[in-house]
């Protein structure tokens, strides 16, 4: 289900409204209107001196298993770049200094019956060493893979395989 299929019914007036799942949701009772704009997640292409790069294997759903870059959804206030360092701590335990902007890509987040629509932004970075420690309830491994070693059916999500693809064709 879209986010825009679960509004029933506005939810200042409590009208039903006469269509269901359009967006913007637009109540014609009280004229509320509600935009369903895509959530903000972030990704880090990360690199070692060896010319690996690092991938988490997810812990959870969705995509339970499958293969991703550090990374996750940016909270309410942070910015891009602050998200991003946030989630490569609580994820793999690893401080990175410096992240280049490297490209966005829109993306589907399937959780618990609703498909969120998902704008990532991709950062690259260079790491001084592997040293990780993956957090049990986000990572079940740490891989660091050459770029001939990415088998890109075993990457989770659309965008993050796109971005790599991308990246590995400019490097």
């Amino acid at each position: 289900m879209k986010p825009a299929e679960s509004f029933r019914h506005c939810p200042q007036c409590g009208q039903a409204p006469p269509t269901v799942g359009h967006a913007p949701f637009h109540c014609a009772a009280c004229g509320f209107l509600f935009y369903f704009n895509p959530a903000i997640a972030v990704g880090a292409i990360l690199q070692a001196p060896d010319a690996t790069f690092l991938f988490v294997r997810r812990a959870k759903n969705p995509h339970l298993g499958k293969l991703t870059v550090p990374g996750g959804f940016v909270d309410a206030g942070e910015i891009a770049e602050e998200a991003l360092r946030r989630e490569i701590r609580e994820e793999v335990g690893m401080e990175v200094d410096r992240l280049d902007y490297f490209c966005s890509l829109p993306n589907t987040y399937h959780y618990r019956g609703v498909t969120y629509q998902v704008l990532d932004f991709f950062y690259v970075g260079r790491v001084g060493s592997k040293t990780a420690q993956a957090d049990p309830g986000e990572v079940t491994e740490i891989c660091w893979l050459k770029a001939e070693q990415i088998v890109p059916e075993e990457i989770a999500f659309d965008s993050v395989r796109e971005a790599v693809r991308r990246f590995l064709l400019r490097a």
